[in-house]
């Protein structure tokens, strides 16, 4: 019993010390503004839409940006300045909105 307790207790504690802070998600999301559009929805056709994406897709692109793995030559120069913390409450941030879809009447 001590063997299963002991891991459990660790992967929850360390699970506490990356918990997302939404505010500053908000807060450096006014860098992002710019191209991704006030709350995460572009006005540009090349600049995807974040609001409401799964913040594991948004922390997988970052983190790939970061490390090269995907490219762009504007998002590549601004992951590179995000720690892990920042790109865990950008994505906190992105993935708290609700976006409805409207099914077009035909």
């Amino acid at each position: 019993m001590y063997k299963l307790v002991v891991p459990c207790l660790v992967l929850c504690l360390s699970s506490l010390s990356y918990a997302a802070d939404i505010s500053n998600g908000k807060a450096l999301s006014a860098q992002c503004s710019a191209c991704h559009g006030k709350d995460g929805l572009s006005r540009d056709p090349e600049t995807p839409n974040l609001a409401g994406l799964s913040s594991l897709y948004i922390e997988k692109a970052l983190v790939d940006y970061k490390k090269g793995v995907r490219q762009d030559r504007r998002m590549s120069l601004m992951a590179q300045g995000l720690s892990k913390s920042q790109i865990k409450d950008l994505a906190a941030w992105y993935s708290s909105f609700e976006v409805t879809v409207k099914v077009p009447e035909i």
